[in-house]
C-alpha cells in the first residue's frame, strides 16, 4: 500500500546527506525535528538586507560566500539585528557553505529560536545541486511491495507472487546466470522526478536472500560484488501464478497487462509455476523480450502480420 507523503525533518536530511554533503551540526540542536515544508534550497540575500516580502521561509536557507561577505560588512549591532529577524521568520534550518566561519551571533540566536545551523565544506553551487537531488529523493512518493527484484541486461524486473511460489529461488537462478539482485522479499519503490519507478532494497535485508531449505545467504560473498545493485528502474513485473490463470488465455502474447504502481503503469506478465519448469530461464527471456519491445520489436505482432500476409496470398511466409 502506498505510504502518505510527509515533510522531511532537518534531522533526517542531515542524517541522509551527512557523508555525501559533508555536513556537521553547529547549533540549534533543539530544532532538529523541524520540518522542511518545501523541498528546495533558498539563498536569503534579500531577507538579510531586511526585505521579507515573498521570502521563501519554508525552505532550507543557504548562506554562501556573498551572504557571508555581506554580514561581515555590517556593524555588529546591525548584523545581530538582521540575523535575529532572519531566524525569527520560522525557517527550518540554515546551512553555511565553504566551511566559512560561523559568527558567534548566529550560534546564540540559533539557540534562542531553536533553528539548526549546519556547515558544509562544499562550494555553494555544488552543495545546492547535490542537496536538491537528495531532497527530491526524500520527498518522492514511496511504497513497499512484496516481491524480489533483479536486474537482467539493464532491465529491472520485479518477481511477485503468493508465498511459496518460488520468487527467491527463481531470482537465485537468474543471479547464477550472471545477472544481479536488487532486493529480496520486500522491495522499496519510489517515483523520481522523471516519472520512473526506482526499486531498492530495505536496509535490513540489503544484499541478503532467504532460500527455503537453505536459510539466509549473502549474495555478493557467494557470487561477487557485481551480483548486486543498489537500485534500478522498474521495467517489468513478473507475476508467478498457478497454471490455469490469466496467462493461459493469452498464449500468443497479444493481450498486454500492466500493473499500476505509484500511479505508473508497468508492463506485467503472468508466468505459471509447474514442476520441472525453468523459471529463471523464462524470466530472463521475458526481460530480454521486454528490452526488444522498448526498441520497437514485437514478436507477436510480427508473426501475426506474417500470418495475415500468408493467408491473403502475400509473399511473406508463403514458402
Amino acid at each position: 500500500m502506498q505510504s502518505m507523503k510527509e515533510s522531511v525533518s532537518v534531522g533526517y536530511f542531515l542524517q541522509t546527506g551527512m557523508d555525501s554533503l559533508g555536513m556537521e551540526l553547529i547549533a540549534g540542536t533543539a530544532g532538529i525535528d523541524r520540518k522542511i515544508i518545501e523541498p528546495t534550497i533558498n539563498r536569503p540575500g534579500l531577507a538579510l538586507t531586511g526585505f521579507f516580502s515573498h521570502f521563501a521561509n519554508k525552505r532550507i536557507q543557504v548562506i554562501g560566500l556573498a551572504e557571508h561577505a555581506y554580514l561581515t560588512s555590517l556593524h555588529k549591532e546591525e548584523r545581530v539585528k538582521r540575523i535575529d529577524k532572519f531566524f525569527a521568520s520560522r525557517i527550518p534550518c540554515v546551512i553555511i557553505t565553504r566551511n566559512q566561519k560561523v559568527f558567534p551571533d548566529i550560534v546564540s540566536i540559533a539557540e534562542k529560536y531553536g533553528v539548526p545551523v549546519l556547515r558544509t565544506r562544499m562550494v555553494t553551487k555544488h552543495f545546492v545541486n547535490a542537496a536538491t537531488i537528495i531532497l527530491e529523493n526524500l520527498n518522492a512518493p514511496r511504497m513497499k511491495v512484496q516481491g524480489t527484484m533483479v536486474e537482467i541486461m539493464g532491465i529491472g524486473v520485479l518477481i511477485e507472487g503468493k508465498p511459496g511460489m518460488g520468487k527467491s529461488e527463481a531470482a537465485l537462478g537468474v543471479i547464477k546466470k550472471g545477472h544481479a539482485l536488487v532486493s529480496d522479499d520486500i522491495t522499496a519503490l519510489r517515483l523520481d522526478s522523471a516519472g520512473n519507478i526506482i526499486g531498492s532494497p530495505v536496509n535490513i535485508t540489503r544484499y541478503h536472500m532467504e532460500i527455503r531449505g537453505l536459510g539466509i545467504i549473502h549474495v555478493p560473498s557467494l557470487f561477487g560484488v557485481s551480483s548486486v545493485r543498489e537500485d534500478k528502474v522498474l521495467d517489468l513485473v513478473v507475476t508467478l501464478c498457478k497454471p490455469g490463470t490469466k496467462d493461459e488465455d493469452d498464449r500468443g502474447g497479444e493481450r498486454k497487462y500492466h500493473k499500476e504502481l505509484l500511479g505508473v503503469k508497468v508492463p506485467q506478465i503472468f508466468v505459471p509455476v509447474a514442476p520441472g519448469r525453468d523459471l529463471a530461464n523464462v524470466i530472463e527471456t521475458a526481460a530480454l523480450d521486454q528490452k526488444l519491445r522498448r526498441l520497437g520489436h514485437d514478436a507477436a505482432k510480427e508473426l501475426d502480420a506474417k500470418l495475415v500476409s500468408f493467408l491473403s496470398g502475400g509473399k511473406d511466409g508463403s514458402e
